[in-house]
């Protein structure tokens, strides 16, 4: 039996219409008719997850996982505000996440009343649509249509320009549990069919003529650029530069092959075409936005302006692979032979240079391990220094919540897409971001296909950089200094936990890592945060 709300009703009967099949949904009271509807649908399975900040990346993780819609459901008051991180990780990584929050009265905000705020319009620009539903009186028809047109609004946007995160909030008068209805309601499903608008005359013209052209993919879902159009390019001589984020096969690090370049009077390019979102090389976006007289088209099915290297010259509204696809000509063979190079000289590096027992050993033996032992794992890198890492190490793509570059979120979203997952999952990750993130593991679905990699080096490595910091009095609350560990809490959430603090039983602790389980496992590997940025320094200073 599904509510007698009717505005409840017409959005479960028009998210089953637009393709969402997944719903993670959190507890409480005033959502409780909604998360009853849901449940009640046989298209759509549920997920409780009780934290309402993991839960946001928990969907993530699965709208990742499937590129469908998916709803994260949470009831009134501040509950909505803990979704905020999740929301603005999707805006810029282009997942189309659905908020789903109920809500009190309208004419209660404000009156001090119980789990009360104004909740439309709480994300503000971080998602693409922002809808307000009526409650329906029986029989009238003019708020039936409102209640409708809203909800089939903000799901096409949901889909719509490579994807994008909504909010669909649900005003909900008492009495809340009275379900009565035995059926959902035939809603009106609206479509959208998109026009294609990927005229390249212009640039495919002055790409020819460019005498160093250069293709920049930041980071891009499974399948929105494959491979094969990738190689096509390089057989005919561009230079396309991809970091792990973007290719299927891994790539080089960027910054290593742009510090192997430093010295060498290394020539800027005349000609720029970008795809994807962001980047993680710091040093090829300095190096970019040094390219001030170079001509810059963005790729970008959204048409949105995006300006990342301060040089943009205009925007192909079209799918990236599209175009890509139709490049023809073939790009100056010196000007390619000069990156073919580098690609050499940072490849060996990679492969000849050995840290001592550190963060960066630990990342390079896994990515060594992982071909042999797991071959067709899913690899999720947190932010900071783990990406970094993994940019030098990965020989295969990998995930990461790149859209904002924030510590959170990445455990739940790497455990949510390991829900819908055949094969392992791993996710790699500093000990700030997994101390801060513990809750994706307060979790009983998890199942023995979730691994987790932690390097816990007692605080915040990546501020290492920062000389400044070294002698400063407030040097330890930047860093967020500690030691502990988290053996308590996988043995409190049943994950299997192994811990090495040396050289010679790293191999040994990813061997477990990487074998058979019938539940989730976690290493972590202790280091010293100055040591392990000794390494990494050494990496760069020794090409």
């Amino acid at each position: 039996m599904y509510s007698d709300k009717e505005n409840i009703n017409i959005l479960t009967s028009l998210l089953v219409a637009h393709g969402v099949r997944h719903a993670v949904v959190c507890p409480g009271s005033r959502n409780a008719p909604i998360v009853h509807n849901l449940s009640e649908c046989p298209s759509l399975t549920c997920y409780p997850v009780t934290d309402e900040r993991s839960a946001g990346f928990y969907a993530l993780g699965m709208a990742l996982r499937t590129g469908l819609p998916t709803v994260v459901c949470v009831t009134s008051g501040s509950a909505l505000l803990n979704l905020a991180p999740a929301v603005a990780e999707a805006f810029y990584q282009r997942v189309p996440l659905v908020v789903v929050s109920a809500d009190r009265p309208q004419q209660w905000v404000d009156q001090l009343d119980g789990q009360t705020l104004p909740q439309p319009g709480a994300f503000g620009r971080f998602v693409a649509a922002a809808v307000n539903l009526p409650e329906v009186p029986s029989g009238d028809r003019e708020s039936h249509w409102h209640c409708n047109r809203l909800v089939n609004e903000a799901l096409l946007a949901a889909t719509a320009r490579g994807g994008a995160p909504v909010h669909i909030n649900v005003p909900i008068s008492r009495p809340l549990y009275n379900f009565t209805r035995h059926d959902l309601p035939q809603e009106r499903t609206v479509v959208r069919i998109p026009a294609l608008r990927t005229d390249t005359t212009l640039i495919m013209r002055q790409m020819n003529e460019a005498r160093r052209p250069l293709i920049v993919v930041g980071q891009m879902r499974d399948g929105e650029l494959p491979r094969a159009v990738t190689d096509a390019l390089a057989i005919r001589h561009y230079v396309v530069l991809q970091e792990a984020l973007s290719a299927e096969d891994g790539s080089e690090s960027l910054d290593a092959m742009l510090k192997a370049a430093d010295g060498t009077e290394f020539p800027l390019p005349d000609f720029i075409v970008y795809v994807g979102r962001t980047l993680v090389s710091a040093r090829l976006k300095d190096y970019l936005r040094r390219a001030v007289d170079a001509r810059c088209w963005r790729i970008d099915e959204t048409g949105a302006v995006i300006d990342t290297f301060m040089n943009l010259t205009g925007i192909v509204e079209g799918r990236p692979a599209d175009v890509l696809a139709a490049v023809g000509g073939s790009g100056p063979v010196g000007w390619y032979d000069r990156w073919q190079q580098l690609r050499a000289l940072t490849g060996e590096h990679r492969r000849s240079y050995e840290p001592a027992f550190s963060t960066m050993l630990a990342v390079k033996r896994f990515e060594e391990r992982l071909p042999a032992d797991d071959a067709g794992a899913r690899v999720f890198y947190a932010n900071s220094m783990a990406v970094r890492m993994g940019c030098i190490y990965a020989r295969h793509r990998i995930g990461c919540n790149r859209g904002v570059n924030g510590i959170e979120g990445s455990l739940s979203t790497a455990a949510g897409y390991s829900l819908l997952s055949d094969g392992n999952v791993y996710c790699v990750i500093g000990d700030l971001s997994f101390f801060y993130d513990r809750n994706a593991l307060w979790n009983s679905r998890l199942h023995g296909n979730f691994r987790i990699l932690l390097l816990n080096n007692g605080g915040g490595g990546i501020f290492e950089k920062f000389q400044a910091l070294a002698d400063a009095d407030d040097a330890l609350n930047v860093k967020a200094q500690y030691r502990t560990t988290a053996r308590g809490f996988c043995s409190d959430n049943g994950i299997g936990y192994l811990s090495v603090a040396d050289g010679s039983h790293l191999d040994e602790g990813l061997r477990w890592l990487t074998g058979n389980a019938s539940g989730p496992r976690l290493l972590e590997v202790v280091t010293d945060s100055s040591t392990d940025w000794t390494n990494y320094e050494n990496y760069f200073n020794t090409l």
